[in-house]
């Protein structure tokens, strides 16, 4: 059974920066294309960003020049760095896994910007 393990998230202020960590197996961190998605109430899940098992980057463009999301290949995870938060980035983040039609998600953790 594949696990996604996340951490990270809370309550920060805005222009504050938070930190998402989702780890997993070998085998998976080094087939899979790796992302973070959020989702807030009565809205469909989104794309914040993604890194393919090659290290190439793709971002939401609400995130772009905000947020950073990198590979540490000696831990199997992955670390989306949060900086410069505004109040809707709030949602609950889910660390994602894909690799053609196969996909997994992460349990979901929250993130609050709010003063």
């Amino acid at each position: 059974q594949v696990q996604l393990v996340e951490s990270g998230g809370g309550l920060v202020q805005p222009g504050g920066s938070l930190r998402l960590s989702c780890a997993t197996s070998r085998n998976i961190f080094s087939m899979y294309t790796m992302g973070w998605y959020r989702q807030t109430p009565g809205k469909q899940r989104e794309l914040v960003a993604s890194i393919s098992s090659g290290g190439s980057t793709n971002y939401a463009d609400s995130v772009k020049g905000r947020f950073t999301l990198s590979r540490d290949n000696t831990k199997n995870t992955v670390v989306l760095q949060m900086n410069s938060l505004k109040p809707e980035d709030t949602a609950v983040y889910y660390c994602n896994a894909r690799y053609s039609v196969r996909q997994f998600w992460g349990q979901g953790t929250q993130v609050t910007v709010s003063s």
